[in-house]
């Protein structure tokens, strides 16, 4: 089998339909896919149509934004029923905030006397919903402020940087409930990148499954054989499940995978897809 349980497309920050991301990961010989788009599930009813016509299963997912303890980490929900009234208005709830932190950023560039940020990224945005701190990137590049996306996040839009804004995401316990009434099994994204102490790191997982959470992935995006191997590790010595995803976004993407093609899991894991209900 080849699984790839994390995947973007238009809907939140993704170069491809909904359609041609399960169109792309078929033809790598993906057979089992989840795609996960940032607060929105607005993408499934397409992607479904397309999987069904190729004869390839599809799980419900999204990445959720969450604050746990002042810091911002991500959420996949897996297997889900997408019409839950609970999980929807969640990722209302938190759309609607990530608009306002985009608005705010935009401000605040135009406060360095960079005009038109809040017209010109929005331009930028394939869903209305889902604006964020990359389509600013995108806009600074294009017009000339910086050379590429990381000099964007260095010198304005990363953490701490002068035209950041700190905002509340959703809470850890509500996000995972919202997932588990929805029938759905809450996973960790890619615990590797974030800069978490081993004190900080043994909270959060223990947290999250006190909390009801079930997995972490333990391969994303182009993660490393170490990376594999170390949280292959923690998710045994804290008795959870491995997940593993592409994180694609686009063709080409320096930090993401490509879809379908991510690594066996190690030995010693539990996949998280023998949880999924029945096909």
């Amino acid at each position: 089998m080849s699984i790839d349980l994390h995947c973007h497309s238009t809907i939140s920050d993704g170069a491809l339909s909904p359609g041609e991301v399960v169109r792309r990961a078929h033809e790598h010989g993906c057979t089992l896919l989840a795609l996960t788009d940032h607060d929105h599930t607005g993408g499934l009813v397409e992607a479904r149509q397309q999987a069904q016509q190729l004869g390839m299963r599809l799980i419900n997912g999204v990445e959720i934004s969450v604050t746990w303890r002042a810091r911002s980490i991500h959420v996949v929900g897996l297997d889900f029923d997408d019409r839950h009234e609970g999980l929807q208005q969640l990722l209302a709830q938190v759309r609607a905030g990530r608009i306002m932190r985009f608005q705010a950023m935009a401000a605040k560039l135009a406060h360095k006397g960079i005009a038109d940020a809040l017209v010109g990224a929005s331009a930028l945005v394939t869903n209305p919903d889902m604006p964020s701190r990359t389509h600013l990137a995108q806009f600074l590049v294009d017009n000339g402020h910086v050379r590429n996306k990381a000099e964007a996040f260095r010198k304005y839009l990363g953490e701490g940087k002068p035209c950041c804004v700190k905002h509340q995401w959703a809470d850890l316990g509500e996000t995972i409930g919202a997932i588990t009434a929805a029938g759905g099994l809450a996973v960790i994204a890619h615990p590797m990148r974030y800069d978490l102490s081993a004190t900080a790191k043994r909270n959060l997982f223990e947290e999250f499954k006190a909390l009801g959470g079930v997995a972490i992935e333990v391969h994303s995006g182009r993660s490393s054989l170490n990376d594999r191997l170390n949280y292959a590790l923690l998710a045994e010595r804290f008795d959870l499940m491995a997940s593993c995803g592409s994180d694609f976004h686009r063709v080409g993407d320096f930090g993401g995978g490509d879809l379908g093609r991510c690594p066996e899991l190690p030995p010693i894991c539990q996949p998280v897809w023998t949880r999924f209900q029945a096909a």
